[in-house]
């Protein structure tokens, strides 16, 4: 849960790992953001077990609209979600872009929206007031959902001249 600076909106939200093989699929262009809702829900409800009513609620991939996380609108009768939808949107780009623990993408993150309460005059839910509030809960989300790193693989290809080799061996060991 997270407060906005004015104390005027509430976000409660939680964090839990995409189903193996998912983020794969995203990263290779087989579950896309542009694929129509319907198709793409079918195949997540039938090969990853999500809730049909989830899939036709997801919001945003991320980082960038089209990385191996996702934000899922799981509330119900909430008022005003769709004006606070941009807002939402551009801190989960944020928070996926730069992750809590290293500031680098996130990956494999569902964020479910699980309840919101937002002030009744629009001026107080501007984004503004909820970007970094919705930033901060998807942070909070990450570190109490058991975060785990994964090792980066780095490819390099070094070119030197014969006589230099010896010396470009002994830094790189």
């Amino acid at each position: 849960m997270s407060k906005s600076p004015n104390k005027h909106n509430r976000l409660y939200c939680t964090a839990t790992p995409l189903p193996d093989g998912l983020p794969d699929e995203i990263e290779k262009g087989k579950v896309n953001p542009k694929d129509d809702p319907k198709e793409r829900g079918k195949k997540l409800v039938e090969e990853y077990g999500f809730d049909k009513a989830d899939t036709l609620k997801i919001w945003s991939f991320g980082p960038e609209n089209q990385g191996p996380n996702m934000l899922i609108d799981t509330t119900k009768g909430v008022q005003f979600m769709n004006e606070i939808k941009d807002s939402m949107e551009n801190a989960f780009q944020w928070a996926t872009k730069e992750a809590v623990m290293t500031e680098e993408n996130m990956r494999q993150v569902r964020i479910n929206i699980m309840d919101v309460v937002l002030h009744a005059d629009a001026i107080h839910r501007g984004g503004g007031q909820l970007i970094p509030t919705a930033r901060r809960v998807y942070y909070a989300c990450e570190l109490t959902a058991n975060p785990a790193l994964q090792e980066p693989v780095f490819l390099a290809e070094i070119t030197c001249p014969a006589d230099c080799m010896g010396g470009v061996y002994q830094i790189l060991n």
